[in-house]
């Protein structure tokens, strides 16, 4: 199997890389088609995915056999400031790959977020679930999940949330790092959603690209928490002495508005290839504990 990973230099982009090479995940194995698998890694410096020209051309002189999209903007409050450029990259991006893996017969994996929802209500949401998004980055990261829908016959829309890895920024290594600094962080307690660990939605990823399982998946850690309950959970693992204090979304306000309830369930996940996502409380102390070593 050829791979193609767009955004090869993000967190999950670097996740997947890493799992193939070694041939396992921190929850299991992958198989031996994953494990044997041709990997092409592009970033924007090779491959533009805003480009349809460009996009067209590098897919079809390669040919992959499947295409997993990591590129995207994803700073929530710059996607506000610069809609243009959010426009491009995620939604435009994805309609080029898709029109691009269409051609070729290729399978397409679009990653997506739980930003496509309004963030009302208290049980967690389905893939049947309305989506309404309220930022730019979620309105931009939905019509890029349309697109790929409409021009790709064989494509993996996943959403995720709160993601951490191991490369790149997050909000685990800014709350480690502050940690580090001040004797006080204060955090918002009124948005609750799913911490998720980028090597278990590599994983899963990987699992779904061998089969035909196309659709719209949720992919995201086990248990929901809000920003309060995650960063006090991680300076409890780093062993930090600051004082974690809650506060509102009113308090802290910020250029998006983000969803107050994100949690999402994996159905989809559960009802096909199975879910094997870990509780996100495991996921973080996992992930604190290799970062230690």
């Amino acid at each position: 199997m050829k791979i193609l990973i767009t955004g090869c230099k993000g967190q999950l982009g670097n996740e997947l890389q890493e799992i193939i090479k070694s041939g396992k995940a921190e929850i299991g194995e992958v198989s031996e088609i994953i494990k044997n698998s041709e990997v092409i890694a592009l970033d924007v410096d090779k491959l533009d995915i805003t480009n349809l020209t460009q996009v067209k051309e590098i897919l079809n002189d390669l040919r992959p056999d499947v295409v997993i999209n990591c590129a995207a903007a994803t700073n929530v409050d710059g996607c506000e400031s610069n809609e243009d450029f959010a426009f491009k990259v995620n939604s435009i991006g994805p309609r080029n790959l898709a029109m691009a893996c269409e051609k070729i017969n290729a399978k397409l994996v679009q990653v997506s977020t739980d930003y496509v929802f309004s963030g009302v209500g208290n049980k967690p949401l389905t893939e049947y679930d309305l989506t309404a998004p309220y930022s730019v980055y979620g309105k931009t990261k939905l019509l890029g999940e349309q697109y790929v829908q409409k021009f790709c016959s064989k494509s993996f829309i996943v959403r995720t949330a709160w993601l951490y890895g191991y490369v790149g920024h997050n909000f685990v290594y800014t709350m480690m790092k502050l940690g580090k600094e001040k004797d006080m962080l204060t955090v918002v307690d009124d948005q609750r959603g799913n911490p998720t660990h980028a090597n278990d939605l590599a994983y899963h990823i990987l699992k779904l690209i061998e089969t035909q399982e196309y659709g719209v998946y949720h992919c995201t850690g086990k248990g929901e928490c809000t920003w309060y309950d995650f960063a006090k959970m991680i300076i409890e693992l780093s062993r930090e002495k600051c004082e974690v204090k809650p506060c509102t979304s009113e308090e802290y306000k910020t250029p998006a508005k983000r969803p107050e309830y994100s949690s999402l369930d994996n159905m989809m996940l559960r009802n096909t290839v199975g879910d094997e996502m870990r509780e996100w409380k495991e996921a973080i102390k996992s992930f604190i504990d290799k970062l230690n070593k």
